[in-house]
């Protein structure tokens, strides 16, 4: 069958990747079939249930490397052409298909199995690939005894690829990246980019098992490819990185999956696809971080050993072919004689999650159950719930499910002991369960006294800070207790939770910009209070034989004392930034403290005053470190000067920012330039749709220019604009951002009322800490 393709620009299908090589620059060609996009290559049946096995042959310029999923059969040279002929491979779905060819470097290792595994780079570049082929080989071995079952290709491709929509692709055995994801400098990486190859590498990883060998019979249960993946990779770098802490940190995915469905336009985890088009909008929080959050959820309530047997057993019993959510239900439900296939069908067959209020009369714990929404509404969900719950001491605790609307727990069936000060009850133990807690006056002040008396584990210490802020989100409680609650961590200084209170006091910040002008200046010098203990504990300077996690600590502090406009910290910046042009090596301001110190500048630099900028923009053009390229792009737009935010903005439509770096300008923008963007948006709108057809970074766009905003009359203006320019791909995205902005104002018209909100915020002040 003859069948001509594109080398298109889309970054889907088969693409062409712009890369320099001696100078000049060159193309590769690069596969990214998934979802639907393996038919612009060759004619096929593209859908996952449909699996073949391959055999590839390319004719392609003799001088170049030309890799697919399966190792080389022969090769032969005719000329300037040579004829690549690979291996058969194993029966496996047109997504996941793959080719790249171009100038590429590798280093090699092998696991136990003596399965050969290679990272190929860019010529020159090998070294930053070193770190990712360490963890990939280890992942590898722990994987196999893991699913029990072996790796099933004879080797292991990784590749960096300069142009890259998603973040990594499990292609079958030719695994591909975005730069930023697979390669690790020693000197130009931070601490948070090297955690985040470790966790991309074990995610694609996992997928060889979940999702390649056992695929999902169509894309409604896509979750079970990116929620399993994503919850296996913080298993395997929890076992390879013990001091990182790495389960606790697994809570940013908890939070940000019960943050994307708490809205009314959120979708179930199991979603109704019905055409290509439909696909791509589903890669998202719900699919991965709600996935892999009910998946932990489910594991802590059969626990660990009789869950991975049974996950053995299903990846053994579906091998080479198709299986739905409901065979994983089955087979768990068959190992574990546990009412699984109830119990989980309550979790990813309807949307949203609920919230359990708590209240206690005399010695009975009364809990009821109803669907959490941001919007401060109660939806009609009803789910069956795993709790978990202690009184005091986690030595005595008490697992059960709460099936109805409403139970009664006796307190004395799991206390020890009850008595003022040290008495407190926590529900869902270490953030297990995918749902929130609402305590009644007298629990909620409990653990608060538990928090201040260091009594609680760290999961628990962020769960009652997200569990609060959303409520306050939601207008069931108000600032004024959020803000008595944040105070409770002043004396914290555990990277793992200042990480969680950090971004609720950014999230605070904003709203009271816009609800409160005039305290605003008050609550953010509380808000500064509250991080600087920590703070002035790391300092700016690493110290010798620190951890992994007081490195990462350091950078999210500083970044936020600069966000919330602490001069001090601004000002020490931008010192070292000037100290940072004349020698690009110092000690003085290695890569973790970079976006901080790039942050600062751009805080100072207006149209009048623009060297900031300017400079920054010459680092970010004569680098090609992906990491650095990114953090420079992040920082240009948090500029207060609106000219600036768009100038920033312009920036992305020329070939100086690669398609694929849109989302960091946008995802850096102020609060001061939001209405700028907006208007920049609307100006480029039609440009945008051209250059981005992919609906992710289509959202990418509606998403952050649009959420920011907190009135109805903006909401309005934008429902508006779109009334005609909206399409399937980006309609979710851009509901899900109008009913932000519309809670957004809710509560601000909440925060208005306070009436002790001025008073509250004096008290904090003058505590002494």
């Amino acid at each position: 069958m003859d069948f001509t393709g594109t080398l298109n620009d889309q970054m889907r299908g088969f693409y062409r990747s712009k890369y320099e090589y001696k100078g000049e620059a060159r193309n590769m060609a690069v596969t990214q079939f998934e979802a639907a996009d393996a038919r612009r290559c060759f004619p096929c049946w593209d859908e996952p249930a449909f699996k073949a096995k391959f055999k590839i042959t390319l004719e392609v310029p003799a001088e170049l490397v030309a890799l697919s999923n399966m190792p080389v059969a022969k090769e032969t040279v005719c000329g300037p052409l040579k004829t690549v002929y690979y291996e058969e491979s194993p029966l496996m779905s047109t997504y996941l298909v793959a080719i790249v060819v171009g100038l590429f470097d590798y280093i090699e290792s092998s696991t136990l199995e003596g399965t050969k595994v290679r990272v190929y780079t860019q010529v020159g570049k090998t070294i930053q690939g070193k770190f990712a082929l360490d963890v990939g080989v280890k992942a590898l071995d722990l994987f196999k005894d893991y699913f029990a079952t072996p790796y099933p290709l004879p080797k292991l491709d990784m590749i960096a690829i300069p142009d890259f929509a998603a973040g990594a692709m499990e292609n079958y055995g030719l695994v591909t990246y975005r730069e930023s994801a697979l390669l690790y400098d020693e000197q130009l990486s931070s601490a948070s980019n090297k955690q985040q190859v470790a966790i991309t590498v074990a995610h694609e990883l996992a997928h060889q098992w979940f999702g390649n060998l056992v695929t999902m019979e169509w894309w409604t249960h896509l979750w079970l490819n990116e929620g399993f993946a994503s919850w296996v990779s913080y298993l395997a770098v929890e076992s390879i990185f013990p001091e990182w802490n790495n389960w606790t940190q697994f809570l940013d995915e908890t939070t940000s999956g019960l943050r994307l469905d708490a809205l009314a336009e959120s979708h179930p985890i199991e979603v109704d696809v019905n055409h290509a088009s439909e696909i791509d909008a589903i890669f998202d929080s719900i699919s991965y971080d709600k996935g892999a959050s009910v998946i932990r959820m489910l594991q802590s309530y059969l626990g660990a050993e009789r869950f991975q047997k049974a996950l053995a057993s299903y990846i053994k019993k579906y091998a080479y072919s198709n299986a739905k959510t409901e065979d994983l239900w089955a087979v768990l439900e068959e190992e574990t004689g546990e009412p699984v296939k109830d119990l989980m069908t309550t979790w990813t067959k309807q949307q949203g999650y609920p919230v359990i209020y708590a209240k206690l009369n005399g010695q009975d714990l009364e809990l009821e159950q109803a669907q959490f929404l941001s919007d401060g509404s109660s939806g009609p969900g009803m789910w069956i719930v795993p709790m978990t719950a202690c009184c005091g001491s986690y030595d005595l605790n008490k697992k059960f499910l709460l099936k109805g609307k409403t139970d009664t727990m006796h307190v004395k069936d799991f206390a020890a002991t009850q008595s003022g000060q040290n008495f407190w009850i926590k529900l869902n133990i270490d953030q297990t369960g995918f749902y929130r807690v609402k305590y009644d006056d007298e629990l909620a002040a409990g653990l608060e006294n538990a928090i201040k008396a260091k009594k609680l584990s760290l999961m628990d210490m962020i769960g009652i800070v997200e569990d609060s802020y959303a409520l306050s989100v939601a207008c069931k409680q108000t600032l004024t207790s959020l803000l008595r609650l944040l105070n409770a961590y002043r004396h914290e200084s555990d990277y793992t939770i200042l990480s969680h209170v950090t971004s609720v006091c950014l999230s605070v910040n904003k709203i009271s910009t816009d609800a409160n002008p005039d305290l605003s200046s008050d609550i953010k010098k509380l808000l500064i209070k509250l991080l600087l203990l920590a703070a002035k504990r790391v300092g700016w300077d690493p110290k010798d034989g620190e951890s992994h996690l007081d490195v990462m600590l350091r950078s999210l502090l500083l970044i936020a004392l600069v966000k919330l406009g602490h001069e001090e910290t601004i000002n020490e910046g931008i010192r070292r930034f000037h100290i940072f042009l004349e020698d690009r090596k110092t000690p003085l301001l290695p890569p973790d403290n970079r976006k901080a110190a790039y942050l600062a500048v751009m805080r100072t630099v207006s149209t009048s005053n623009r060297a900031g900028y300017d400079v920054l923009l010459k680092i970010y053009k004569e680098t090609s470190e992906a990491q650095e390229k990114s953090r420079i792009l992040g920082s240009l737009s948090s500029c207060p000067d609106k000219d600036i935010v768009v100038e920033a903005l312009n920036l992305m439509l020329t070939d100086e920012v690669r398609n694929q770096d849109a989302f960091y300008v946008l995802g850096g923008i102020s609060l001061e330039g939001r209405e700028a963007a907006w208007a920049w948006l609307k100006d480029n709108w039609d440009h945008v749709v051209k250059t981005w057809p992919s609906s992710s970074l289509i959202s990418d766009f509606v998403n952050s220019t649009v959420s920011p905003f907190t009135s109805e009359e903006k909401a309005a203006e934008v429902s508006e604009f779109f009334a005609t320019r909206v399409k399937p791909s980006f309609e979710r995205a851009l509901k899900q951002s109008l009913e932000r902005v519309r809670i957004s104002a809710r509560w601000i018209d909440s925060i208005k009322s306070e009436a002790n909100l001025a008073q509250t915020v004096q008290q904090l002040l003058l505590q002494e800490f």
